[in-house]
């Protein structure tokens, strides 16, 4: 596995593989209608675009294999991890592990001293066993649907 830094070229990979997995293996906890608004199948070129536009001036990196992108990550400039997601097939495999790695370390670089993010329920386990703790759990709206998701934080401590 390679993990490098986004660029452009990658958007068309990385929006499919957001919806794949939104679809497949978040459905463990979302109904099919929350799905749905979460990742609304509607949206795509308009995900594309802003998408794009939104993580080009982020700290982004994706995660290949054989040239495929199996995983993707990023984070603001002041310290909130935006998005996080591993290909279906490819769960359980250390790629979400070493994406966060990488975002946590290019933090402490940049003098960070805790990251935000909001994990669904599906990742809110992965991010408790790297040290996240729950701010607070939070029901947001899409689509005048709502979805239950937790405000955690990290404090980082320098190596």
């Amino acid at each position: 596995m390679e993990i490098r830094r986004f660029q452009g070229a990658d958007i068309h990979q990385v929006v499919s593989l957001f919806y794949e997995t939104v679809h497949s293996v978040n459905a463990q906890d979302y109904s099919l209608e929350q799905l749905n608004a979460w990742a609304p199948k509607d949206e795509i070129d308009d995900t594309l675009t802003n998408w794009k536009d939104s993580l080009n001036p982020n700290i982004a990196y994706v995660a290949e294999i054989n040239d495929k992108i199996v995983g993707f990550s990023d984070m603001s400039h002041n310290g909130h991890l935006d998005r996080l997601y591993t290909h279906k097939d490819f769960q359980g495999q250390g790629i979400a592990t070493a994406l966060v790695n990488m975002l946590e370390s290019e933090a402490r670089k940049r003098g960070i001293s805790e990251i935000n993010t909001e994990a669904s329920i599906t990742a809110k386990p992965f991010f408790e066993r790297r040290g996240y703790k729950i701010i607070e759990s939070q029901i947001v709206g899409r689509r005048s649907i709502t979805l239950i998701n937790y405000k955690m934080i990290k404090k980082l401590v320098s190596k």
